[in-house]
């Protein structure tokens, strides 16, 4: 059997799983979680800087999260950039540390989330479709060009296939994963 490289294809699905990860990883649950304020960005020493540059950002408890700006003369920009990051939190500040308050989500809200999730998920399955699609059309030239036999070429699309199967079942995991997240 000819020897086919599936690096390019599986980098794709490895990419596709990450940028799935990293969405669902600002996707804001019942929970209390530092990436989701990832995307804040904060007015520090004349220019706009993530929020991780100029602070720490840790778990207090199931619903609330405290930051510890490196200098203490930032907490007021620092929370005045969670404030304007509309992320539906509050922030109460002691002067040292920042307080961020989550919610409880509404089921309405919880059911939109899933809606984005669900999303999100099919954004993640068309890039592996797209891969799948290329590197089929790859082998498909192979063949054409007579470097592989039309045996080797079904047996690398069955091979193909068993990658984006297992593929969208972890993409699948994910999703199941985040929506008992924020189902609870």
């Amino acid at each position: 059997m000819a020897n086919y490289d599936f690096k390019t294809f599986e980098g794709k699905i490895t990419a596709a799983r990450e940028w799935l990860g990293r969405e669902y990883g600002g996707l804001r649950t019942g929970r209390a979680a530092p990436a989701i304020l990832d995307g804040v960005m904060v007015s520090a020493y004349g220019s706009m800087m993530p929020l991780k540059q100029v602070g720490n950002v840790g778990v207090e408890d199931a619903r609330t999260l405290r930051v510890s700006a490196y200098d203490a003369g930032l907490i007021k920009d620092i929370e005045r950039a969670i404030t304007a990051a509309n992320l539906g939190v509050g922030t109460s500040s002691d002067g040292a540390n920042i307080r961020v308050t989550f919610p409880e989500l509404s089921t309405e809200r919880r059911e939109q989330l899933v809606k984005l999730a669900k999303g999100k998920l099919e954004e993640a399955r068309t890039t592996i479709r797209l891969a799948r699609d290329e590197a089929w059309k790859e082998i498909q030239e192979r063949e054409k060009e007579g470097t592989l036999t039309e045996d080797d070429k079904f047996s690398l699309k069955e091979d193909l296939q068993k990658k984006v199967d297992a593929a969208n079942k972890d993409l699948e995991t994910a999703f199941e994963k985040k929506e008992t997240e924020m189902s609870s």
